[in-house]
């Protein structure tokens, strides 16, 4: 089997990635293919544990009776509840009407867990709100208010941190900030509204200097989490998914990529194996509905989609650049 076929192999969620960004097939073709999440495989699986109330696992972010006398009962981030179960689902391409009305019934039974906040307001934590906004978007949501809080929100230095709402720090976050851009160009992609690109690309632009892997200050690495590349990565930050959003955002803004990115570029080339795939890292603990990829160490259809498409576009632009000559007129 060719890294293509077995590419194709896999669930309807990752085929129409693969037609769509690595093979250029005909609209209709993905398209065809991306209808299918909503009545296969992990799509229909997760659309079938969906609450009547519109909830997953009752709750918003973390699944009913997780916390007991204010404490978590159970190991680890469940990965089952209402945020997490939209993300994957829009992350996989299912369409907004295939879950009918669930924006509205949300609206009606789904509180934060902090606060007791209105769903689709959003609470607190970066993270969580860049979560809503795009899920809130996709789905036809009133969003204006997460629409409004990104750019009160960021942080002087042009990004974004979870814990500065608990004013722990005034510095931002890789993780927090490529959940808002992320956040932010999905909102912009599926709602045509570019109110917040000014404050994206600010957030951007406060990792391109640091070149998506160092840290201001010293120049050293930021930390071992961005070559530790694992699908899902659910809040996690790590080079691949980094790169990923600057090549969808490069599509939005009709750029170039930022010579910037070169270091991150090239360490996701050196995760990749001799046979074109990319190994599974170790999954963040938590309960999940069910497996959507390798185990760990084996090699990930997530992954290899992934980290193909980064280095294709990548080095489709470096080939495109002219090329220096010694001429003299």
């Amino acid at each position: 089997m060719t890294l293509t076929d077995w590419l194709l192999d896999g669930d309807p969620a990752v085929r129409w990635q693969v037609e769509r960004d690595l093979l250029g097939a005909p609209d209709a073709v993905w398209q065809a293919t991306r209808a299918r999440v909503a009545t296969e495989g992990f799509g229909a699986a997760l659309l079938a544990a969906q609450d009547p109330d519109g909830r997953w696992a009752g709750g918003a972010h973390f699944p009913a009776g997780f916390f007991a006398d204010g404490r978590p009962a159970e190991p680890g981030q469940p990965w089952t509840a209402t945020s997490w179960s939209l993300n994957q689902l829009r992350e996989w391409g299912v369409d907004a009407a295939a879950l009918g009305d669930t924006a509205e019934r949300l609206d009606r039974a789904c509180r934060w867990e902090y606060d007791d906040m209105p769903f689709w307001g959003g609470e607190v934590d970066v993270c969580i709100n860049a979560f809503t906004l795009a899920n809130g978007a996709w789905l036809g949501a009133d969003v204006s208010r997460l629409v409004a809080w990104f750019p009160a929100h960021r942080l002087d230095d042009g990004g974004w941190n979870c814990e500065a709402e608990e004013g722990d720090s005034v510095r931002s976050s890789f993780h927090s900030t490529l959940n808002a851009l992320r956040g932010m160009l999905s909102c912009e992609a599926f709602t045509g509204d570019t109110s917040l690109r000014d404050a994206r690309h600010a957030g951007e632009e406060y990792l391109l200097r640091r070149r998506l892997l160092y840290r201001a200050s010293t120049g050293e690495r930021v930390g071992d989490f961005v070559d530790h590349f694992v699908y899902p990565p659910r809040h996690r930050y790590s080079a691949l998914t980094a790169l990923d959003h600057f090549r969808e955002a490069a599509l939005v803004d009709g750029t170039e990529p930022d010579e910037r990115i070169a270091d991150a570029v090239e360490l996701v080339r050196s995760a990749r194996q001799p046979d074109g795939t990319w190994l599974q890292g170790a999954p963040l603990e938590g309960r999940t509905w069910f497996d959507v990829d390798a185990p760990e160490g084996e090699p990930s259809r997530w992954l290899t989609l992934i980290g193909t498409r980064v280095l294709a576009w990548a080095d489709d632009a470096d080939s495109a650049q002219p090329t220096a000559t010694n001429d003299t007129a």
